[in-house]
Formats: C-alpha cells, structure tokens, sequence
C-alpha cells in the first residue's frame, strides 16, 4: 500500500524545442479561473464580464513581473551569490514567484485597467478576491509538478515523496542505474497551502452573500486572511529563505500584510460611511 503521495520525475513535456511545463500549466489554469470567476461577479455588481478580462491584461503581467521581482529579491543567493546566475531570474518556467510580488504589482495593473475600463478599482477588487485565492491554490500544485516547497521529513500518510531535481531540465536526477533519485518523504506544506486557499475563498464566498460589505472590505479580508496561515507554513517550510532577526523574510511580510489588511478593512468603511452621510445631508438639503 502507498503510504505517502507520489511526485512526478518529469515536470515538463518536451515536444521538439518546446517545453510545456506542468509549473506554467498550473498558473494559467489559476489565471483563466480567476478572470472567469471576476467576471461572472463584476457582472453581478453592475459591470459587464468582459470587462474582468481587459482588466486582467494589465493586472496579469504586472503580478506575473512582481511576482518574479520579489522571488529575486527575497532569495538573491541564488542569482546574486557566489554561485549565482543573474540570467536566471528571467526563467519563470523553473519556479519561484512569489504571491506578495503578484498582488502588490497586480494590484497596480487592476487599478490601471479599472482606470481605463471606467470600473470602480474596488468593486473589482471585491470581485476578484475569490478567484485570487483560487488560482493561489490551483497555482500551489506547480510545486507538486517541480518537487519544491515541502516541510520536514515525516511519514505520515499524506507526506509527499520528493526527488532530486534538476531545474534545468525540469525532471528528477537519476543514480547510476537509471533510477530517479528519492530524498524521501515530506510535509506537503504546498498541498496545505492549496487547501487553505479553497476554503478561504469558500468563505469570502459566503461572507459576500450574507453580509452587505463596504466596497473594498471583501478584498482587505482576503489581504488579512490569507497571511494568518501563510505564517504557520513559513515556519514549516525548509526550502532556503532570507533570515531576518532570526525569522524567515516571509513570516515578517506576513505579518506586515495582515496588518495593510486590517488597516484596509477600516478605511473602506470609514470611507463608506462618510460618504453615506454626505449623501444624506445632501437628501436632507433637497428635501427642505
């Protein structure tokens, strides 16, 4: 009997010069999924779906560019250091994009998008929270395709077998016989992720249908929740990272990005609220 899930040793399918990597195929699922489901809901705020889509061609490259800019930054031995490759770092099909990247400099291409659609930057917001935390979980499973992102050795059922990697080729080292090489069996810190993301985007599902949020609010809860867990995968995760005073950089990015959360949740209400009694006063006028 498997007592733990298997990893592929190959992560691209190479057809003559071109490689499709299972890495790539897992982010544009996430994506197509996202600008879908943005639509389907902008549409149910008053917008039309097609304009998720033109939004989605500024917000898209920017997060994708964040996303690796952050990555770069955030573990710069590996382009940087003594053994670094600077090129490497506009290979985005080997992994490392980074979801603080994404949504930073997404979040600026929505907002230059929203800007030129004529769409309220946090009504889309709003609806593109679900989808986001979607395609983070439909994304995560690219680790599972390139044998990264793992926690500590354990044999519990769930645990993932990891092999040897080569990220050059995108397949599993091979010993002397011809076998992939196994480094054993791990925590699937990603496959947590994944099921994380699905439930909260279940929940902010929920949350929008049951409650009447401020425009903006139901985009500041997935900010603030998504780094409350993303805090006990960091201290889980044994891949290399940036230590800053004894901390993995991204439990402090967590934190740092929970509180712009909670501050955002604030803001949009305060901001909704003002604007609902400047309405009223100015009821008030007309009626007298």
């Amino acid at each position: 009997m498997i007592t733990y899930i298997p990893s592929p040793t190959v992560g691209a399918l190479h057809l003559g010069p071109l490689a499709i990597r299972g890495y790539a195929l897992c982010i544009l699922t996430g994506i197509v999924v996202a600008v879908w489901l943005a639509g389907r809901r902008l549409e149910h705020r008053g917008g039309k779906r097609t304009d998720a889509l033109d939004i989605a061609t500024w917000a898209v490259p920017f997060g994708i560019v964040g996303a690796r800019i952050y990555h770069v930054l955030s573990s710069p031995e590996a382009y940087f250091g003594a053994d670094g490759r600077l090129i490497d770092a506009l290979k985005i099909w080997q992994g490392g994009l980074s979801v603080w990247g994404a949504i930073a400099l997404g979040a600026l291409g929505a907002w230059i998008g929203c800007r030129r659609a004529g769409v309220g930057f946090l009504d889309f917001a709003d609806s593109a929270a679900p989808g986001i935390a979607i395609a983070q979980a439909l994304g995560r499973w690219g680790n599972w395709f390139n044998n990264e992102v793992y926690g500590e050795r354990t044999d519990v059922p769930w645990a993932v077998q990891i092999h040897q990697w080569d990220t050059a080729t995108g397949s599993a080292v091979k010993d002397a016989s011809g076998d992939p090489v196994v480094l054993g069996t791990f925590h699937p810190t990603f496959l947590y992720e994944a099921i994380f993301c699905l439930l909260l985007a279940i929940v902010l599902l929920m949350l929008d249908r049951r409650r009447a949020f401020a425009p903006g609010q139901l985009f500041a809860l997935y900010v603030a929740g998504y780094p409350t867990f993303r805090i006990v995968l960091e201290k889980m995760r044994t891949d290399q990272a940036t230590i800053i005073l004894g901390q993995r950089i991204n439990v402090w990015t967590s934190i740092a990005v929970f509180l712009l959360g909670v501050a955002l949740y604030a803001w949009t209400g305060r901001r909704s609220r003002r604007g609902s009694a400047v309405s009223q006063g100015e009821k008030s006028l007309t009626t007298s």
